[in-house]
């Protein structure tokens, strides 16, 4: 999409039309200087969204829209999460736990650690449903970014 106010909201309110929820939307720049990719995710099936996806891609500021299958794309997304986990003997095992999940501690105070995962939305999720045990008490996520997988000669 070009990069110009009121291109997302357009968007965005053309999907609230068609009364779809979007789970989750990132937006950034692309490649080419002047354009913005946006990615969302939502759950419908593919008849209803085949509408949309035409309807949206009619839009004047509209470049291209590519459907992307999560089983054929590469999909990533970035979640801090600040966990308080009580006594310091705790925080070891927090510690272990976090290494586990290829975790970064961004921030350290006496009574919190904030935690920068990034990955897949199953494994954020997962993070987070565990992070549960450890004084989760705060979580912001970015929403999942993602591109189209290249087929390689075995296919």
């Amino acid at each position: 999409m070009e990069d110009k106010p009121g291109v997302l909201y357009r968007i965005t309110n053309l999907i609230r039309r068609k009364s779809f929820n979007i789970e989750s939307i990132a937006v950034g720049k692309a490649e080419t200087p002047g354009l913005s990719r946006m990615t969302f995710t939502m759950v419908s099936d593919y008849s209803r969204f085949d509408q949309v996806m035409k309807n949206i891609d009619a839009l004047i500021d509209v470049r291209g829209v590519e459907p992307l299958d999560m089983r054929n794309a590469a999909v990533r997304e970035l979640a801090l999460v600040k966990l308080s986990p009580g006594a310091p003997a705790t925080r070891p095992e927090v510690i272990n736990y976090i290494e586990a999940f290829r975790g970064n501690i961004v921030d350290v105070s006496p009574d919190t650690l904030t935690v920068e995962v990034s990955g897949d939305p199953d494994k954020i999720n997962a993070f987070i449903k565990l992070a549960k045990n450890y004084g989760l008490t705060q979580v912001a996520r970015t929403g999942a970014v993602a591109l189209s997988r290249e087929m390689t000669l075995a296919e």
